[in-house]
């Protein structure tokens, strides 16, 4: 091995480590702002199971007539 191709092989490894800690440092920044879409995206599902739980309790529980429940679910399912 000559001393040229030594001297490139270590620019070489320099540019492959300094592309790589760019890189990894680029996805630490970015990654909590995806995170945070996540989040927000699944509370808002979260909110929506909740309110469809309590509907349905609240069918369930509900001392009415078989036509007032047919009622009920047809609104439901028109939503």
């Amino acid at each position: 091995m000559n001393p040229f191709e030594l001297v490139l092989g270590i620019v070489g490894i320099v540019f492959l480590a300094r592309v790589l800690r760019d890189r990894y440092r680029y996805q630490a920044r970015v990654a909590p702002l995806a995170d945070a879409d996540d989040t927000a995206r699944l509370r808002d599902e979260v909110r929506q199971l909740k309110e469809r739980i309590h509907v349905l309790e609240r069918v369930i529980t509900d001392t009415h007539s078989s036509a007032d429940l047919d009622r009920e679910i047809e609104r439901l399912r028109d939503r």
